[in-house]
């Protein structure tokens, strides 16, 4: 059991993120909290992730959750990448790689036939009361905003 699974308080953070915004995810509370990480803005599986959540937007919010983005990505780059595919939801910018840390998403990956350091695509559904009631790992994005989506519906009792 890692430190970060289900039924555990979520690890709190304060971060910067696009609309000129501090995140807080405490201030979040009292709602559910989709917090999706992702390797790098404007990559086809990232947009594509990204798209799916924001096509679901609304059921999201009908079942009064929140969605929040994040990658190793500047804030500039975030704006952008926001921008571009009209996201409705905030992306958080983690340079530093603390919530990433927190969250134990950073991995060895194999690129091009090279290891290299980066963001595991991972999932974490936060409960009303700030704790974790999911977490998704190695994430294939086909079905899976909508996967989560279910999930909350079903702890929701809706």
């Amino acid at each position: 059991m890692t430190t970060n699974s289900p039924g555990r308080a979520a690890p709190d953070f304060s971060a910067p993120a696009t609309s000129g915004k501090t995140i807080a995810l405490a201030d979040y509370r009292n709602r559910y909290v989709v917090l999706y990480f992702y390797p790098k803005d404007n990559t086809p599986g990232c947009t594509q992730e990204g798209v799916d959540f924001r096509d679901l937007y609304a059921e999201f919010r009908n079942s009064d959750a929140e969605i929040l983005g994040i990658s190793r990505d500047s804030v500039k780059s975030h704006e952008g990448f926001k921008c571009k595919f009209e996201f409705p939801f905030e992306l958080i910018s983690d340079q530093d790689e603390t919530i990433c840390k927190l969250y134990d998403v950073i991995k060895m990956k194999n690129m091009y036939g090279k290891e290299v350091r980066g963001i595991e695509r991972s999932t974490f559904l936060i409960d009303p009361a700030g704790a974790i009631a999911a977490e998704w790992r190695k994430v294939r994005v086909k079905g899976h905003a909508l996967e989560v989506l279910g999930k909350i519906r079903e702890l929701a009792g809706r």
